[in-house]
């Protein structure tokens, strides 16, 4: 079947936003054409204003012109709903300011949407709810990005830093980076003050400004930034602890637990009890809820904490069938 020439360039420019090169005889394969058609549909882009470069020789290829301004992007049908729902769920960042705008940038490319892939978008946000989270770990964004910048320049920096256990003290240090796990954001960093590596959670962290002067960057503990956090996440003493069964082999669960202060107790072929630890009762709730994404699990103690999963497992329970369909099955 002869493909229409426009939806064909669309394709096209999408394949080109990619930001790689891509050589002649790939893009022909992929657009089911000849060359010389390609040749033709990346003239018919460029008389549309998107900047084509070309490049001869066994290298060379077709590519999107580097920082060059480019019109509208376009998405293919699961790009655009990856966009849409990345948006909506961005909303649920603990990033001061983050939900408004997400919101807004939603509507647009709903409004933009055609109806086939409004109703896949729609099904996914009417099937599932988020979890609300304290307000107390709301990042900063000002403080996010002066401490991005940071980072990457490799610049002192001052900020005001509370503990976990209240204790407030004024901080300078070489920011190295940025590192997220769930909701909560972290700095690893050199401090000067105590001539070492230390992690910092960015909602604790107020007023950080350039300090100035450069420093010349250190290897991070380990050389990887999220494993010296999983680290000391799981150095900090934890109010409350409890214990679990897990009904999977402990091996299978590294990506569950990494960011979980734990301590495994038993070990079966495909079994487990691990002790778990956390601020508070809700937080060791939460402990529990994600682990159960992956595998069954059983609270053997606190009895509280039993009780609240119970609680939670009962909220979560499936919504009651409509009433007419009710009234169509005992009809039948």
């Amino acid at each position: 079947m002869r493909k229409d020439p426009t939806g064909r360039a669309l394709q096209l420019l999408s394949l080109l936003q990619t930001h790689r090169s891509w050589r002649g005889d790939e893009l022909a394969a992929r657009l089911e054409v000849t060359e010389r058609t390609v040749r033709r549909d990346v003239d018919r882009l460029r008389d549309l204003g998107y900047p084509v470069d070309a490049a001869s020789g066994k290298y060379g290829g077709y590519r999107l012109a580097a920082g060059a301004h480019v019109p509208p992007l376009v998405l293919d049908d699961d790009e655009a709903v990856a966009v849409a729902v990345g948006l909506r769920y961005a909303a649920e960042a603990a990033i001061s300011g983050m939900e408004d705008t997400s919101l807004r940038a939603l509507t647009k490319i709903e409004q933009l949407l055609p109806h086939r892939l409004r109703r896949r978008v729609s099904a996914l946000h009417s099937s599932v709810t988020s979890m609300r989270w304290p307000t107390d770990d709301i990042v900063d964004p000002e403080a996010l990005s002066v401490l991005a910048a940071a980072c990457r320049d490799c610049e002192n920096v001052r900020f005001d830093y509370r503990r976990g256990d209240g204790e407030s003290s004024r901080r300078l240090v070489q920011p190295h980076r940025l590192v997220t796990a769930g909701r909560r954001w972290y700095l690893v960093a050199w401090d000067q003050g105590r001539d070492d590596w230390r992690t910092f959670r960015l909602d604790r962290l107020r007023g950080p400004s350039p300090a100035g002067g450069r420093f010349a960057p250190r290897e991070i503990p380990g050389g990887d930034a999220a494993s010296f956090v999983a680290g000391s996440i799981g150095s900090v003493p934890r109010a409350s602890a409890a214990r679990l069964a897990v009904g999977a082999a402990f091996d299978e669960l590294e990506g569950v637990f990494r960011w979980i202060d734990h301590t495994l107790v038993t070990r079966e072929a495909d079994s487990c009890v691990v002790e778990v630890r956390g601020e508070d009762l809700g937080r060791l709730a939460m402990t529990v809820a994600r682990i159960a994404l992956t595998t069954r699990v059983v609270v053997l103690e606190p009895a509280e904490l039993a009780d609240a999963v119970g609680r939670l497992a009962t909220h979560l329970g499936p919504p009651a069938l409509p009433t007419t369909t009710s009234a169509r099955s005992s009809a039948g």
